[in-house]
């Protein structure tokens, strides 16, 4: 009951922040067309699996911006569904805030537990520290911290998770070279990520194995095709904490289709790799992200 109380509290945050948005920026922002990228599965503006430097949303310096996203993955034995919003002020700090549902397929019933899901909150906070993505030489770095609340740890405590909350903080690196692909302008990040969640804390977070924080390599990139059209790749490193439950890296290829500042469409081919004894979980996540 106290993570839906702290859930429903921060989404009115979020609200009221997303109120006076609507009052500050015009057009959802005045940044370029694609430089707030999407929402990533935990709430913060990136690609899907990666979180970028970049801030969410299109608001400059004297701007505030707010979005919110709905995304899917499934690969067949699991779904995880994932929905939530995000402010960026004055291009500067980033709030956010996402609920994941992972339902177990395959694996529930061969528990003996149908119906079985895996729940999580996600609040974010993202600090720009110098730099921008376009018009400086160094690439936009910021400073982020994950708190991560797992809702249902009945099954993470039994295969050896020591908690249920943790935080993650990562450092990431942005940028984007005009005509850097030919005529083409691509892109590039890179995310050190300081963690113990195991499988992004849908299974608790610690373990048998390590029961410390690792760093963790992330990185993405990709081609603007156009203003509206984006092709790339991601690739996240996993941790592993679970004896008899080893984590693969997480991979992807997408194409994001920007026809406004005020929507993003993601699609993209996933490779998850082993999840919780399942092998080759393979498949495809679609996100929908509005800016406001």
């Amino acid at each position: 009951m106290k993570n839906y109380i702290f859930g429903n509290k921060c989404i009115a945050l979020l609200g009221v922040l997303a109120l006076l948005a609507t009052g500050t920026a015009t057009a959802a922002g005045t940044r370029q067309l694609a430089t707030g990228g999407a929402s990533t599965i935990e709430g913060s503006a990136g690609g899907g699996i990666v979180p970028w430097a970049a801030i969410t949303g299109y608001g400059t310096g004297d701007e505030i911006g707010a979005t919110a996203f709905a995304s899917r993955v499934d690969t067949g034995d699991y779904r995880l569904d994932s929905q939530g919003a995000a402010v960026g002020l004055f291009n500067r700090i980033e709030l956010s805030l996402a609920r994941q549902d992972l339902d177990l397929i395959t694996l529930g019933p061969a528990l003996g537990l149908p119906g079985a899901h895996l729940r999580q909150h996600v609040v974010g906070v993202k600090l720009r520290l110098f730099g921008d993505v376009i018009y400086t030489d160094w690439p936009q770095v910021s400073l982020g911290v994950q708190y991560k609340k797992n809702r249902d740890f009945l099954i993470p405590s039994v295969v050896g998770a020591t908690d249920d909350s943790d935080v993650d903080v990562y450092l990431s690196a942005t940028k984007v070279f005009l005509a850097g692909v030919g005529n083409f302008n691509a892109f590039i990040n890179g995310t050190a990520r300081w963690t113990r969640a195991n499988e992004t804390g849908l299974l608790g977070f610690g373990g048998p194995l390590h029961s410390g924080r690792r760093l963790q390599a992330e990185i993405s990139g990709g081609v603007l095709l156009s203003r509206h059209f984006a092709i790339g790749a991601e690739y996240r490193r996993k941790s592993g904490n679970l004896s008899g439950l080893p984590e693969d890296d997480w991979r992807d290829l997408f194409i994001a289709w920007f026809p406004n500042r005020h929507l993003s469409l993601v699609l993209a081919y996933v490779d998850l790799g082993t999840v919780a004894t399942l092998q080759d979980q393979t498949g495809w996540y679609l996100s929908l992200q509005g800016a406001f």
